[in-house]
């Protein structure tokens, strides 16, 4: 990643910790297990990731007192990512459907809270790859069913401490939310200090005509940021404009993780899921070293200023 913004001051005494680097379980498993999720955890914390974006496909599928000591033991951050696949629905559906989604989503919320994790993240509002064409005023209602949907939720998350991350996704894979302005109208009635953004640069890459444009329209509010190449390679070895989503970072004071976000073309599920039709890197682990290490030599401090 080259051209990045100038160095900041260093009498700036706003100026925090460079940002950790997490990686998305994605990129191997799905779903993950109790012990490849453990082999995971090792692996990467001994190539120097700093965190870890764990895919939730299923409530049971890992345990989150075994998670959380490993994470502890090994100094990796976690974050829980919410998995919306067929069925999973908080609008446009049946009552008994967003219900049933509720009870995944506050699953999720319970996960976070006792691996020790701050963050549930993921496009949480209808299954991914579900779209369908909506007239201005089925939208308006869909939004305000939405809303009414994550208020039990943005509840729930507030007594665990946990806060929630809603991701837009691209055109291809919702017709809902693809855009930062979209997730911030539909966020914006509920509690800022629980409820925020997730955004991702391979949608942005495909749904925002201005990246450093979308950061300041969520400010604040971005809880999480996934970073990976237009293709769903390593970031850095694409076409993004990677300075403008730094500048957009430092603009709006972001502290959290940035997470590598890629998928397997070996699971046939996800691979559909993600239209992954080959491979990036020779292997799984060369794609996420790869990531690693043009993640580290890009971040440094960031100007809070």
């Amino acid at each position: 990643m080259t051209g990045t913004a100038s160095s900041p001051s260093r009498t700036d005494e706003r100026i925090v910790e460079a940002l950790p680097i997490g990686v998305n379980t994605f990129v191997w498993h799905s779903p993950i297990t109790d012990e490849t999720l453990h082999t995971t955890l090792e692996k990467i914390a001994s190539w120097g990731y700093e965190g870890v974006e764990i895919a939730t496909e299923n409530l049971a599928d890992w345990d989150p007192d075994r998670a959380r000591q490993t994470l502890d033991s090994l100094g990796l951050r976690g974050v829980v990512g919410g998995v919306f696949g067929p069925g999973r629905e908080l609008t446009c559906a049946a009552p008994g459907v967003i219900e049933e989604t509720q009870g995944y989503v506050r699953g999720a919320i319970d996960l976070a809270a006792r691996v020790g994790a701050p963050l549930v993240i993921g496009p949480m509002y209808t299954s991914v790859g579900r779209t369908w064409r909506m007239s201005p005023d089925e939208r308006r209602t869909a939004i305000t069913t939405l809303r009414e949907s994550y208020r039990p939720l943005v509840d729930h998350a507030a007594s665990r401490s946990v806060r929630l991350a809603i991701e837009p996704l691209n055109r291809y894979e919702t017709s809902l939310l693809t855009t930062a302005e979209q997730v911030m109208d539909a966020i914006d009635p509920l509690p800022r200090e629980v409820i925020g953004v997730n955004l991702d640069s391979y949608h942005m890459n495909i749904e925002e005509g201005d990246l450093g444009a979308a950061f300041d329209v969520v400010g604040d509010r971005l809880l999480h940021m996934q970073v990976c190449g237009n293709d769903r390679g390593a970031p850095g070895d694409d076409h993004i404009d990677w300075p403008a989503v730094r500048s957009g970072l430092e603009r709006v004071g972001y502290r959290g993780m940035l997470g590598f976000e890629s998928f397997t073309a070996d699971n046939a599920s996800i691979a559909t899921a993600a239209s992954i039709w080959r491979s990036f890197a020779p292997s799984q682990d060369d794609l996420a070293r790869r990531a690693l290490e043009n993640l580290q030599r890009w971040r440094r401090p960031w100007n809070l200023g």
